[in-house]
């Protein structure tokens, strides 16, 4: 089992990683951070808006099932959103430069070191 900073500096550890966070999605309030490149605290509060409105959408469509992950490809980096399994209410929130990373690598990153984050 992982604390945040550890799950955090884990991520870290990937070809293109910039930065990371652990959100409260009730209050999009950052429970840790890393790294450089995003104004984590808006990501984090904007990002709790798409993780609800997610959420929202799938049970309007009567879909029952969860989110595994959220990806928003942009020009120059990938930003990956995964509610944790661990805990409900937390995502990890994970940035990418484009360029240096691998996307399968960062999804498969991303799920391992939730599997072994702790609260």
């Amino acid at each position: 089992m992982a604390n945040i900073k550890q799950t955090l500096e884990e991520l870290m550890t990937l070809d293109g990683a910039m930065c990371a966070a652990v959100v409260d999605s009730t209050s999009g309030m950052m429970l840790g951070s890393i790294g450089t490149g995003v104004d984590l605290e808006v990501a984090a509060a904007g990002n709790t808006e798409v993780v609800r409105s997610k959420t929202k959408t799938m049970r309007a469509l009567g879909l029952n099932d969860v989110i595994d992950d959220i990806l928003i490809t942009l020009g120059k980096q990938y930003h990956i959103i995964r509610p944790s399994s661990r805990k409900e209410g937390v995502f990890l929130y994970f940035v990418l430069d484009k360029s240096r990373s691998n996307l399968a690598m960062a999804r498969r990153k991303t799920q391992d070191v939730d599997k072994e984050l702790a609260f």
